[in-house]
């Protein structure tokens, strides 16, 4: 037989959803992969239900239903100041995945260079390689996760085609700074190349933390193409609906590969999500409440642990330091955990290119008593590591 692609050689499952998987298998509480136990706002199930005798179950336009894209760039100027055209600027895809993918296959060709941050969401080191472009990883250095300014600059004078911020990042929960945006985007229009964002934790943000849109930045806006998901703005990460903001130069190509990747997301789900998007200012504000809560309880208990964490700026993840557990292979400790406390976690090598195991990655996009009954578990934690010396 043919031998089959060797592109994915260097692939393992996505660890994600192996530990979601061994959560399941025992039972435990699945702090790993990032979805909420709650539901979406009531406005988005019950137009869900009158949507599902409209006349929307057949194809849309390839690049997004109309009504969605108006609502999408109407939003978007709320929150960003920025004007854009819901003909020219957006495609609408199959999820945030879909997004990066799209964006990636759009200005990357085989033997392009891409800057991505490590740690980094697991997806875009296989992106990049699945494009066939070569990733040049830059570390952001714990405990505050900056970035080297020389470093990153050796890496521009690598001419790559683009470089990856994920901001707020998953999984650091790090918030890049103004002063850091602009470091990136003078090195950018230095050395030519196009910024890929994923913005999807735009509305979970910590006071003092702002988010700042990377292309409402000067001069940002031409060679910025910004990937995002409504999946956790509105608790829908079932849903699976992205989008893509960019020039009109860029998405008319990115309309092409979507088109060609996933034809269209559901036609249902786009106009029902339309009712979310005119959503007034109060949810957005009630929604950061609910995770400043939520990030509140689940930290506090962590320190009341004694557990080593990071304080998370944005998004909902924390990693927590297992070096007192004296930790050699963190897959085989998030097993451990898994199956004898009771909670899921995702390895931090998952997330590093260096040669990291000393993090394991928790969420706290759950209802309140999930988190107590997590940190419940947790709490037998060190006397338990203590008894499994050596396991893992």
């Amino acid at each position: 037989m043919p031998s089959i692609s060797s592109r994915t050689d260097t692939f393992t499952e996505s660890m994600i959803r192996k530990m979601t998987r061994i959560s399941l298998d025992n039972n435990a509480i699945n702090l790993s992969q990032g979805f909420p136990d709650f539901n979406p706002p009531k406005v988005l199930m019950d137009r869900l239900a009158e949507v599902a005798y409209e006349d929307y179950h057949q194809y849309a336009v390839t690049w997004g239903s109309q009504r969605l894209r108006e609502a999408l760039v109407k939003k978007h100027e709320h929150f960003s100041g920025m004007k854009l055209d819901a003909d020219e600027n957006v495609v609408v895809t199959c999820g945030s995945t879909e997004a990066m993918m799209c964006a990636m296959m759009t200005v990357c060709n085989i033997g392009d260079k891409v800057i991505v941050f490590s740690p980094f969401y697991e997806n875009y080191g296989a992106d990049a390689i699945l494009t066939g472009a070569d990733p040049i990883y830059i570390p952001l250095n714990p405990p505050n996760f900056t970035f080297d300014v020389d470093q990153l600059e050796a890496a521009f004078k690598q001419h790559p085609k683009a470089i990856i911020v994920c901001n707020p990042s998953n999984p650091s929960g790090k918030v890049f700074t103004l002063d850091e945006l602009k470091i990136i985007a003078d090195f950018a229009e230095k050395y030519d190349t196009f910024v890929i964002t994923d913005e999807v934790y735009e509305h979970i943000v910590y006071e003092p933390n702002k988010h700042v849109y990377f292309a409402s930045l000067p001069g940002m806006f031409e060679r910025t193409i910004t990937c995002n998901s409504l999946s956790k703005t509105y608790s829908i990460t079932g849903w699976r609906l992205g989008y893509i903001f960019a020039p009109k130069e860029i998405i008319d190509v990115a309309k092409k590969v979507h088109d060609f990747l996933t034809v269209g997301a559901a036609h249902p789900l786009m106009e029902t999500v339309v009712s979310a998007l005119e959503l007034g200012d109060d949810y957005y504000k009630d929604f950061l409440g609910v995770y400043q809560s939520k990030k509140n309880i689940f930290v506090n208990g962590l320190k009341d642990l004694g557990l080593d964490y990071n304080d998370p700026q944005g998004a909902y993840y924390v990693l927590v330091n297992t070096e007192e557990f004296g930790v050699k292979n963190d897959i085989k400790f998030c097993e451990w955990l898994a199956k004898e406390v009771g909670v899921g976690a995702v390895p931090g090598s998952s997330f590093f290119h260096e040669d990291v195991n000393n993090y394991i990655r928790f969420h706290f996009a759950k209802n309140d008593e999930t988190l107590y009954e997590a940190l419940n578990r947790l709490s037998t934690l060190k006397k338990k590591a203590a008894l499994a010396k050596g396991k893992f």
